[in-house]
């Protein structure tokens, strides 16, 4: 008998879509379990140092020992630096109960590298709530998302900011001020034109849509808008779809002035990227 083509087609599709389940439950199981290990031999580390035996300091030659002896025996992922974060990691979530299960040992390295622990608590939530890749989380902690935000807020805002993330309570929390657009690779001396500016950023597109923020979809440039009988073109042109209204983007190199005021000012919501 032939095997007719449709099923075994779908057959295939199946068992893909099965394979790819599984790998996906398997290998989020191997990383929670990666990082509970990780955090048992940091506090392994620590009890070490609290008897007496070494002093809890980074500068002491532990790690060094450990590095080479663990190395030696259990092969990577004992170097000194990964070994010192280790420490950290179980020094941070004393209580095992408080490691997320959505994040994997790379982003907790990448998080522990923070100076406070309101900092990492803040991006502990913020990945969870934004699931970023840990190149993207590299990025928002380069970008000092944290200490922008916590600049437009007081002492208690801090502490929710650490403890649950960033919340959205209200539109204009959507739209990000500053934008900061180091991915343009901009020389810091360089004279360049607002085109210069807007074909980059267009050429960046996805990095730029991720410093954006949650919720942005980009519509065109040099999109003719037409308000009140008068016509004129917007830069960038987007829409938020949990806003679920358009955000213009005028690019401008220097001090608004009354013409610029005016030609936004129709619009409800709408940011102005300066580049200074």
């Amino acid at each position: 008998m032939q095997i007719q083509s449709n099923q075994y087609n779908k057959l295939i599709s199946n068992i893909g879509n099965l394979l790819v389940l599984g790998r996906a439950k398997a290998a989020k199981e191997i990383n929670n379990i990666l990082v509970q290990t990780y955090w048992e031999i940091g506090k392994y580390i620590v009890e070490f140092e609290q008897h007496g035996n070494e002093k809890a300091e980074y500068g002491s030659q532990l790690f060094d020992r450990l590095s080479k002896d663990l190395t030696t025996s259990f092969g990577k992922g004992f170097g000194r630096s990964n070994l010192i974060y280790i420490r950290k990691l179980y020094l941070t979530f004393q209580i095992s109960g408080t490691l997320s299960h959505l994040l994997t040992w790379s982003h907790y390295y990448e998080i522990l590298k923070a100076d406070s622990e309101l900092e990492i608590g803040f991006y502990v939530r913020q990945n969870e709530i934004e699931r970023w890749s840990v190149r993207e989380l590299k990025r928002q902690m380069k970008s000092i998302l944290f200490h922008r935000l916590a600049l437009s807020t007081d002492k208690e805002g801090v502490l929710k900011l650490a403890n649950k993330g960033y919340e959205v309570q209200h539109p204009e929390d959507l739209l990000k001020d500053p934008f900061v657009l180091e991915f343009l690779n901009i020389p810091e001396q360089y004279q360049y034109l607002e085109s210069e500016l807007e074909e980059k950023l267009i050429s960046n597109l996805q990095k730029f849509l991720l410093e954006l923020g949650k919720g942005f979809a980009f519509i065109g440039r040099q999109y003719r808008i037409s308000i009140g009988g008068k016509h004129f073109r917007v830069d960038l042109l987007f829409y938020h779809r949990i806003l679920k209204c358009f955000v213009l983007i005028d690019l401008k190199r220097g001090e608004m002035d009354h013409q610029d005021i005016g030609q936004i000012h129709p619009v409800r919501y709408n940011s102005l990227i300066k580049a200074t």
